[in-house]
C-alpha cells in the first residue's frame, strides 16, 4: 500500500492523512478532548473543495471526498456544542457504533489508496480555444512527456513538430477545417498505435469530411496477397462492380490509371497500422473508396479468365456498405465464449471479446431479478467448454481469438489459468507519475496467471489476426512458448497492448477529443511487451504463419473455407512445422 501513495495528488495525500488521523482519534476511547480537533473535518472539506476545483473528479477523489464529507457531517455538532466532557461516549453501544464507523472509513481510505494507480488523476487538457498550430504544439509536447511508447518507438517529437506545425499553421491562415482535421488524423496515425485516436470521430455518421472524400463505393473490397497482387474479397449485388462483371476473387491489375499495387500502397484513408505485418491489412478496404460520383477506370481479370477486361466504375452513395461489411465488431447479446466439438475430434472455442457484459441477461420477470440473475461469467463458459472437451476425449483444442478487440485483463488472466500448468506473470502496469515526472510501475496492478481447475494440458492452437487487439492479445502473449501451444494466423496480433485506465485526453479545436493509452504493460524483466516498437515488430507473432497466396485466398474468400482452422489442426497433428511443435518434440 505504501507504494500506492505515489499516485495520489497533494490534496488526496492531505485528505487521506487527515481523515485517517481523525478516524483513529474518534475510534479510541480518549479521555481528553481538544477543541481544535473539532475544526479539522471542516478543514478537510475545504481541501476537498479546492481539489475538485482544480479538476480532480476521479472515482479515487470522489471516494476520499465522500469519507471527508461524512466525517464532517457526523462531527458537525461538536462545532456548536464544544463541551468539556470526555470524548469517549458514555454508553458502550454508542462507542462501539462509532468505532465500527471509523474502522469502515479507514477501510474505504485503504481500498482507495490501493487502487490509486488505476484511478489516479490524469487531467484532460482543453485547448479547443487555441489556434490549430498552437493546439498541435501543446498536444505534441504532452505526448513527448506522457505517451507510454515514445522511447519504445523512438519517436522524434521535435521532428514531428517540424513536419506538422507548418501544415497546421497553413490551415490556421486560411481557416481550412478539412486540412486541419486530415493533418491531425495523419499525425496521430504516424504514431502507429491503435489506442491513439480521435475518440469522438464518428466516421460513418456526422463526419462530412470523411463522407465527402470516401463516402462513395464501387461495390467491392480488396486485399493484397503476399506477392503483391490485389484481389477482390467482396462484390455487392446490383453495384457498379457487380454489374460490370467483376467477380469474387478477381485480380485488379490497374486502378484509376495506376498499377493496383501502387494504388494500394498510396491509400491514405485507413486504420492505424501498428506493426509491419498488419500495415496493409486495411488498405484494400479504402483503396476502392472515393467521393460520390467519381469515375475510375479499372482493369481486372476474373478467376479462370485468360483475358483482362477494362471498365469504368462510378462511385455511388452506398452508406459505407463495403466498409461496414468488412469491419469486425462486437455483437451485443452474443455470448463472449462459445464452444463445440468438431467432427474431426477437436474442440473449438470462439472468444469474441474479454468483456463480461456482452451476453444478454435472461428476462424472466421479478423472480429472476431477486434471484440475482446476471450474464454468465466468460471464464466459467470457457471452463465448461474445456470440461466438455476432456469428457469427450478431444484430440486438442482450437481457441479462436480472431477479431477479438480486447476487454478486461483480469478475465484474460483467469482464462489463462485454465490453460497453464504453472504460475506466471501476465504483466505489470506502468504509468507516467505526475509527482516524480517519470514512468513508474504500479505494483498494486500486477496481473498473475494462477493455474486453476479444470486445467487443460492437451494440444492448444490459438487463432489470431490483425484485429486481435489490446487485451485480446494477452492470451497469445502469455501462453506463447508453452510446448503444447501453437499460435496460427495470416498475420500476428494488432500490436496495441497499451493499458487504458485513465487515458490521456486532449480537447482540440473543432471539438475533436484526442485519446491515448496512458500505460504500458511490462514483462518480468520490466520490458514493454505486446506493443509495436520502432522497427515495426510487435504483437503476438504466429508460430505458424498461413501464407496469403492464390490458393489460400481462393479457399478463404471465394469458397468460404476456414483456412486458419485447417492450418491449426494440421499444426496440432504435426503436419505443419512450428517452433512450438519443435520444442515439444525435443
Amino acid at each position: 500500500m505504501m507504494d500506492s501513495l505515489k499516485w495520489l495528488t497533494v490534496y488526496e495525500m492531505l485528505l487521506c492523512a487527515l481523515n485517517a488521523a481523525l478516524l483513529v482519534w474518534y475510534a479510541l476511547p480518549v479521555a481528553r478532548r481538544y477543541r481544535w480537533i473539532d475544526f479539522m473535518p471542516g478543514m478537510g472539506v475545504v481541501i476537498a473543495a479546492v481539489s475538485a476545483l482544480t479538476g480532480d473528479t476521479t472515482l479515487l477523489a470522489i471516494a476520499i471526498d465522500a469519507v471527508t464529507a461524512v466525517l464532517f457531517l457526523c462531527t458537525l455538532r461538536r462545532l456548536f456544542k464544544p463541551g468539556d466532557g470526555v470524548a469517549a461516549p458514555r454508553r458502550l453501544i454508542a462507542g462501539t457504533i462509532r468505532a465500527v464507523f471509523c474502522v469502515c472509513g479507514i477501510g474505504v481510505i485503504g481500498v482507495a489508496i490501493q487502487s490509486s494507480g488505476e484511478l489516479r488523476y490524469n487531467p484532460t487538457s482543453d485547448w479547443s480555444h487555441l489556434g490549430y498550430a498552437e493546439a498541435f504544439v501543446r498536444l505534441n509536447d504532452r505526448f513527448a512527456v506522457e505517451y507510454p511508447f515514445g522511447e519504445w518507438k523512438k519517436i522524434d517529437w521535435e521532428a514531428k513538430r517540424r513536419e506538422y506545425e507548418p501544415i497546421f499553421a497553413q490551415a490556421d491562415q486560411v481557416n481550412d477545417r478539412t486540412l486541419y482535421y486530415k493533418t491531425l488524423r495523419e499525425y496521430l496515425f504516424s504514431l502507429r498505435d491503435g489506442h491513439v485516436r480521435i475518440a469522438n470521430e464518428k466516421l460513418y455518421a456526422g463526419n462530412p469530411i470523411f463522407k465527402a472524400e470516401v463516402g462513395g463505393g464501387f461495390g467491392l473490397s480488396t486485399l493484397q496477397l503476399d506477392d503483391g497482387r490485389v484481389q477482390v474479397t467482396l462484390v455487392l449485388d446490383d453495384s457498379p462492380a457487380g454489374r460490370s462483371g467483376i467477380r469474387l476473387g478477381a485480380e485488379i491489375l490497374q486502378w484509376d490509371g495506376q498499377a493496383a499495387k501502387d494504388a494500394y500502397r498510396q491509400t491514405t484513408w485507413t486504420d492505424s497500422p501498428n506493426t509491419n505485418q498488419n500495415e496493409t491489412i486495411n488498405r484494400g478496404r479504402f483503396m476502392v473508396r472515393a467521393e460520390v460520383g467519381r469515375k475510375v477506370e479499372v482493369e481486372y481479370r476474373n478467376p479462370g479468365a485468360g483475358q483482362a477486361v477494362k471498365t469504368t466504375l462510378q462511385a455511388y452513395d452506398d452508406q459505407f456498405a463495403t466498409l461496414k461489411q468488412t469491419k469486425a465488431s462486437i455483437v451485443r447479446g452474443a455470448p463472449p465464449v462459445e464452444g463445440k466439438m468438431l467432427s474431426n475430434g477437436y474442440g473449438y472455442v470462439k472468444i469474441s471479446s474479454f468483456l463480461a457484459n456482452t451476453a444478454e441477461v435472461p428476462k424472466a420477470g421479478l423472480t429472476s431479478l431477486f434471484a440475482g440473475s446476471s450474464a454468465p461469467d466468460p471464464v466459467d463458459l470457457l471452463a465448461d467448454c474445456l470440461q466438455s472437451f476432456e469428457a469427450q476425449h478431444a484430440k486438442g483444442v482450437v481457441i479462436d481469438l480472431r477479431d477479438n478487440p480486447g476487454g478486461e485483463d483480469s478475465i484474460v488472466t483467469r482464462m489463462a489459468g485454465h490453460l497453464s500448468k504453472e504460475k506466471k506473470l501476465y504483466g505489470y502496469a506502468s504509468y507516467y507519475n505526475r509527482n516524480v515526472k517519470k514512468f513508474s510501475i504500479n505494483y498494486g496492478e500486477k496481473y498473475v496467471v494462477q493455474p486453476s481447475k479444470p486445467n487443460y494440458g492437451g494440444n492448444i492452437a490459438l487463432l489470431v489476426n490483425g484485429r486481435t487487439a489490446s487485451s485480446g492479445e494477452g492470451l497469445p502473449l502469455v501462453l506463447k512458448g508453452q510446448p503444447n501451444v501453437t499460435i496460427v494466423g495470416f498475420t500476428g496480433t494488432n500490436g496495441s497492448f497499451g493499458v487504458q485506465t485513465s487515458p490521456i485526453q486532449v480537447v482540440m479545436p473543432e471539438g475533436y477529443i484526442v485519446e491515448s493509452a496512458d500505460g504500458r504493460s511490462l514483462n518480468r524483466d520490466h520490458v514493454i511487451q505486446g506493443d509495436g516498437d520502432y522497427t515495426g515488430r510487435g504483437g503476438a507473432v504466429p508460430d505458424v504463419v498461413v501464407p496469403l497466396n492464390e490458393q489460400t485466398f481462393r479457399e478463404k474468400y471465394v469458397e468460404g473455407l476456414d483456412v486458419e482452422l485447417r492450418y491449426a489442426i494440421e499444426a496440432m497433428e504435426g503436419r505443419v512445422s512450428s517452433p512450438a511443435a519443435a520444442k515439444s518434440q525435443s
